[in-house]
């Protein structure tokens, strides 16, 4: 089973950034994003659960920078090259242009998705 890129749905856009995603491939959504140096969705997932992700998800960084802020309050840096697991309780802070892919447990992720979207309608984005 495969898809490329281009078929994966856009689920959001704005000028500078692409996110898709493709449910039900095989049991997990798969993400393909891109987003600008900047991109900060700590404010994004206030109202969440600790105001963060608690969705896990398994990837990796073709190209750029991002910093992964933890609950627990441990950080790390994830760039180009890196494959990465990261566990619920997070928010991430894009620091490079990044290009990544990203599989997701599908429940987990159309919360914080869904979310997502409306925090990004109150403030207009």
């Amino acid at each position: 089973m495969k898809i490329n890129k281009k078929d994966i749905p856009t689920t959001m856009q704005t000028p500078d950034s692409t996110l898709r995603a493709q449910a039900n491939y095989g049991g997990m959504t798969v993400c393909f994003n891109e987003l600008p140096k900047g991109t900060d969705f700590t404010p994004l997932l206030n109202g969440l659960s600790n105001d963060s992700c608690h969705c896990p998800h398994w990837g990796y960084v073709l190209e750029g920078q991002m910093l992964v802020k933890y609950d627990d309050g441990t950080e790390e840096i994830l760039e180009g090259g890196d494959v990465f697991y990261m566990p619920e309780g997070h928010t991430v802070i894009v620091q490079r242009d990044i290009k990544m892919i990203d599989f997701n447990p599908t429940k987990a992720f159309n919360e914080v998705i869904t979310h997502v979207g409306k925090k990004m309608s109150e403030m207009g984005g």
